[in-house]
C-alpha cells in the first residue's frame, strides 16, 4: 500500500471518507483493483457495471453497489455517469452481506450521500458523524432483484459459452450449437450453468441481454436499436421482457426519479 493510500485509509482518524471524482464520461473503466474498506457507490445520472471473479453487477440510475473489502472489482461507466462514492471501514458493515449487491438509494440515503460527501471524512468520535453513519446503515437495503447480477460459471465449457456470448449478446444460436462449440452436451451446459450461476441457461442469457440493454439505453441508443442489439426479434418483444424483469418500460425506466 502507498504511504498516500494508507494515509486515505487510516481507520483511526477516520471511519468513513468520501471519493473525489464524481463525474465520468461514457465508456470510462476504472481498472480492476481493490480497497482496504467497503465501498458504497451512487450513481444519480447513468450506468455502472461492476464486475468481480464471481460476476457482473448492472447498476442503473438512483441505485448503489455494495463492494466489501478487498473485493477485486472493475467499474464500467455506460452514459455519462454522475457517481457518489463512501468508503466505511469493515466493522461497519456487519449487517450487510459480505458480497457485491444492488442496493436500493431512497431519497432519505441520497441525502445522507451527499451529505457525507460535503462533510468528506466522519469520525465516530464526533457526535453528528456518528449519528450521520448510524442513519445511514440503517436504511442500506439490499435488493433481492436479480436482473441486477449475472453470476459467471466456472467450469471451462460454460465459461467459452458465457464469454462468447458477453462479447456478442445477441448471438441467436440455440444451447444445442453452443453447447457444440463448448465440447459438451446440452443436458451438461444446462446442468454447469443451473449448478454454478442458480440460473437455468435461458434465464441466464436474458440476464445477459437486459443488462447489456440498460448499459446501450443509458449511452442513449434508441429502444429499437437496442432490441435488435442485444438478440430480440421484435422492440415489443424486448419491451415486455424489460418490464417483467424491472417493472417498468425503458422510457418510463430511465424517466423515473
Amino acid at each position: 500500500m502507498t504511504k498516500k493510500r494508507h494515509w486515505f485509509f487510516d481507520a483511526v482518524k477516520y471511519q468513513v471518507r468520501a471519493g473525489t471524482v464524481p463525474e465520468y464520461a461514457n465508456g470510462r473503466v476504472i481498472r480492476t483493483h481493490s480497497h482496504p474498506w467497503h465501498q458504497l457507490v451512487y450513481a444519480s445520472r447513468g450506468v455502472m457495471t461492476v464486475r468481480t471473479p464471481d460476476g457482473a453487477w448492472v447498476v442503473p440510475p438512483h441505485r448503489g453497489v455494495w463492494v466489501p473489502a478487498h473485493t477485486r472489482h472493475s467499474i464500467q461507466m455506460s452514459g455519462a455517469v454522475s457517481m457518489r462514492t463512501l468508503y466505511l471501514v469493515p466493522r461497519l458493515g456487519a449487517s450487510i452481506p459480505n458480497r457485491c449487491r444492488v442496493v436500493g438509494i431512497s431519497p432519505l440515503v441520497r441525502e445522507l450521500i451527499l451529505r457525507i460527501v460535503e462533510v468528506d471524512s466522519l469520525s465516530l468520535r464526533n457526535p453528528a458523524h456518528a449519528r450521520l453513519v448510524s442513519v445511514l446503515l440503517d436504511h442500506l437495503h439490499p435488493m433481492e432483484l436479480r436482473a441486477f447480477h449475472l453470476p459467471l460459471p466456472r467450469d471451462a465449457r460454460a465459461k467459452r459459452i458465457a464469454a462468447l456470448l458477453q462479447e456478442l449478446p445477441c448471438d441467436a444460436r440455440s444451447l444445442e450449437e453452443l453447447s457444440s462449440v463448448a465440447g459438451a452436451s446440452k443436458r451438461t451446459i444446462e446442468r454447469l450453468f443451473s449448478l454454478e450461476t442458480g440460473l437455468g441457461f435461458g434465464k441466464w442469457r436474458q440476464q445477459l441481454r437486459l443488462g447489456h440493454a440498460l448499459r446501450l439505453l443509458a449511452a442513449g441508443d434508441a429502444v429499437t436499436n437496442v432490441a435488435l442489439d442485444v438478440g430480440y426479434e421484435s422492440t415489443s418483444a424486448f419491451i415486455s421482457a424489460f418490464r417483467m424483469s424491472f417493472g417498468q418500460t425503458p422510457g418510463q425506466y430511465f424517466r423515473a426519479p
